[in-house]
């Protein structure tokens, strides 16, 4: 089949191409991203390719469907971009990835835990810098505290699964409870009680209408004072804003995040020699307090690998009629 690959890096060429090799399909890289001014780029594809930060709307779904696309082949497990009921009208299928590297994402949001605790990134500055002053770089033993974990899939267990290693209690909320993090030794409670004895609070749950901003004004007044808020999972379910108000107010203690609910316009690119023209991310890097990666968890070796694999097994599964169920993105998933 012919696919158009949008939003593209190198790494997204040398991976999609390694895992094509044997199934021979043509593809096409693009480096812009799609959306409904370049859906033109791919006329005359079987295959569009987009990524988290693409945004596939109905006006581009009109534009793919005229140019023949029949399938849309997301390169993540998300798909809060793509309108899946214009899609559905169009016609067309939508597939995805619905589990790479959970220890990924689970792995690298410890690593903001630990780097935003103990100030590892102001220290190394200060180490470069040949100040070796100790002052504001106290942080606190993760060893008996409470760690909140909304959202317990794969990442979220995983995630349960190391800060219990830490000797975390740790307490979850979801609507779906899993009997292996119970097992751990997971309490599952409500979210207002989980946010009010949480020490530590990480965020692992789908972008859906029902998570859209579930961190707002009224869930971080219910948040322990000076707890942690860390969030690799996406950038929507936080308030931006309310967050900013609650850092400000000190309530808040820190912050951690790998997304951010406006970051099409940021991530992924290069704009150190730019002036940032968000207002609300900008007023997030003056904080000390606060720790930003730009959609980086997902980024290991292991991780881009199984992507490409699935993207392009995604293909051919559809080219000989055999599209796999748990990779089919419905409407039924967007209302569950």
């Amino acid at each position: 089949m012919k696919l158009a690959v949008f939003s593209t890096n190198p790494y997204d060429r040398d991976s999609l191409t390694a895992a094509n090799a044997a199934a021979g399909h043509e593809i096409e890289f693009l480096s812009v991203r799609l959306d409904h001014r370049t859906a033109p780029l791919a006329r005359g594809f079987d295959v569009v390719c987009p990524f988290v930060n693409d945004r596939v709307d109905s006006a581009a779904i009109s534009v793919l469907k005229a140019g023949g696309t029949k399938l849309i082949v997301l390169r993540s497990a998300g798909f809060n971009h793509v309108d899946i009921a214009a899609a559905t009208q169009a016609g067309l299928t939508v597939l995805r990835v619905p589990a790479y590297s959970p220890h990924a994402i689970a792995e690298h949001t410890i690593a903001l835990i630990l780097t935003l605790n103990r100030k590892i990134h102001k220290a190394s500055n200060r180490v470069h810098e040949l100040n070796f002053s100790l002052d504001g770089l106290m942080g606190f033993d993760l060893f008996g505290k409470t760690a909140g974990i909304v959202g317990t899939g794969k990442i979220g267990i995983i995630v349960a699964r190391i800060l219990s290693g830490f000797g975390c209690r740790v307490l979850a909320f979801d609507t779906r409870p899993s009997d292996e993090c119970r097992r751990m030794g997971a309490s599952y409670v409500g979210l207002d009680e989980l946010l009010a004895r949480s020490d530590i609070v990480t965020l692992h749950c789908p972008l859906t209408p029902q998570t859209r901003h579930l961190i707002n004004e009224r869930t971080l007044a219910t948040m322990r004072p000076g707890a942690m808020l860390v969030n690799t999972s996406r950038g929507g379910v936080v308030d931006t804003r309310a967050v900013i108000a609650t850092l400000k107010s000190g309530h808040l203690g820190s912050l951690a995040i790998d997304v951010y609910e406006e970051e099409g316009d940021l991530f992924f690119r290069d704009l150190s020699n730019q002036v940032v023209s968000d207002d609300v991310f900008a007023r997030l890097l003056t904080f000390p307090n606060v720790l930003i990666t730009a959609h980086q968890a997902f980024f290991t070796r292991e991780a881009v690998r199984s992507i490409a694999e699935t993207t392009i097994a995604n293909v051919s599964d559809f080219a000989a009629g055999s599209v796999r169920d748990e990779n089919r993105v419905t409407l039924k998933m967007i209302a569950g």
